[in-house]
């Protein structure tokens, strides 16, 4: 199985499905290195740990985590299940950025940014990966989020291994566009 079809693979089951192969996830989200490969290959498709290791290893965006130590993998953030990834909360810096389908623009501003089926919203440290995020479904725009304001104003804003900033909603009156396409 080539790398892109696998790491797909494994966000499906890691951050969305696990019971699609029969696995399942601890309340952190974390599943037996060995009970994955095992699920994997029950389930069809012919991959070995060392194809696994390998995506998490590459992978651009830092999805997946190994802890070597108890022989574990889990999504790093991007859940539409129920999980407690054990992020601490974080002070951000003064903006953060959000790439959105430009179709998706004026409902947040009338409404608020939120986490749809995902455990939350996920903000970018800089512009250009708020730009590579929001360009995977085409035409887009990209919000600056004033994060800092929204941090004094009390909300809780956590930070993943992969650096991505989490949020549970963003009020619009927080949002400005920062830039589109």
């Amino acid at each position: 199985m080539d790398e892109i079809r696998l790491s797909k693979l494994l966000s499906l089951v890691l951050r969305h499905d696990p019971g699609r192969i029969g696995i399942a996830l601890d309340s952190a989200d974390w599943v037996p290195m060995g009970d994955l490969v095992d699920a994997l290959n029950r389930s069809g498709f012919t991959v070995s740990r060392t194809q696994i290791e390998s995506v998490a290893e590459k992978s651009d965006k830092q999805r997946f985590a190994i802890d070597t130590h108890s022989d574990r993998i889990r999504a790093n953030q991007g859940h539409s299940v129920s999980v407690d990834l054990g992020l601490t909360q974080a002070v951000p810096p003064t903006v953060l950025y959000h790439g959105t389908p430009v179709r998706n623009l004026d409902a947040i501003l009338r409404g608020e940014l939120v986490r749809q089926s995902r455990h939350a919203v996920h903000l970018s440290a800089d512009i250009d990966t708020a730009h590579r995020v929001g360009a995977r479904r085409g035409r887009h725009v990209v919000l600056a989020v004033a994060a800092a304001a929204m941090h004094e104003a009390g909300h809780r804003f956590t930070r993943s291994a992969n650096g991505v900033w989490l949020v549970d909603s963003v009020p619009p009156s927080y949002l400005t566009q920062a830039d589109g396409v």
